[in-house]
């Protein structure tokens, strides 16, 4: 094949067809700082109550399983596997739009909301209670049981008080964990902060100015959060030692 005869091919190249500079334009955030404010507001109460809400069905669910009948530990452990092995998403949008049709009755947003994501974290601090109480040395129970004390005593004066303490690295997680599934609940139209990121973006068209944003808002929620609870776990490790 001659010169003549090859394919020619055309490259495409200069400087005016790659963009060398990007405009970012702030304004929308500074003119609309009360509606993501409300969705601010919004995030924060959702993530306490799951929080506050999880521990205590979690705290349930796990002395159930370690110390209830076998005829309630088998659902219990169905329940935990169940729930680590179906995504929160998943679980949330299930109880919105199939609990209504199941029973006649219909959720408000956050409070469909606020149970899938409990019932599907109290699956995970369940776990992590079983194991910081299983951590704790036999020996303490049998002291315990030898002083005359209950099980409820023992369960509360002996084991809970240094299991917590061993628990608290794996609760910082969980903690942030919730606070970041929040924002999934943008699915089922909650006006928390990541829903009404999506509005505003929508409305102006600046993607990238809008949700960095959002994203340094909740690094500054979670990153002191976790700081605080790995100072405050040093301080008291000693206690958790048996």
């Amino acid at each position: 094949m001659s010169k003549r005869d090859r394919p020619r091919v055309c490259r495409l190249a200069g400087p005016s067809l790659i963009p060398t500079t990007m405009d970012f334009d702030f304004s929308p955030l500074i003119d609309s700082w009360r509606f993501l404010a409300s969705g601010l507001g919004q995030t924060l109460l959702l993530s306490v109550a799951a929080v506050v809400c999880s521990f205590v069905l979690g705290l349930a669910v796990g002395l159930g399983r370690l110390y209830g009948p076998f005829w309630l530990r088998i659902p219990l452990v169905f329940y935990i596997d169940s729930m680590r092995a179906i995504p929160v998403f998943v679980v949330l949008v299930w109880i919105y739009f199939s609990v209504p049709i199941l029973t006649g009755h219909s959720f408000a947003p956050f409070w469909a909301a606020l149970v899938g994501i409990t019932i599907h974290v109290a699956a995970y601090v369940a776990e992590v209670i079983r194991a910081g109480i299983v951590s704790i040395r036999k020996g303490q129970v049998q002291a315990g049981l030898a002083l005359g004390m209950s099980r409820p005593q023992i369960i509360r004066d002996i084991l809970l008080p240094q299991a917590i303490v061993r628990m608290l690295p794996a609760f910082g997680s969980i903690i942030s964990v919730t606070i970041k599934d929040t924002a999934i609940a943008a699915v089922i139209a909650v006006p928390e902060l990541m829903r009404q990121a999506e509005t505003l973006a929508g409305e102006t068209y600046r993607p990238i100015e809008i949700f960095s944003a959002v994203m340094i808002v909740y690094f500054v929620i979670i990153f002191p959060v976790t700081r605080l609870i790995d100072r405050f776990y040093s301080r008291v490790a000693h206690l958790g030692r048996s």
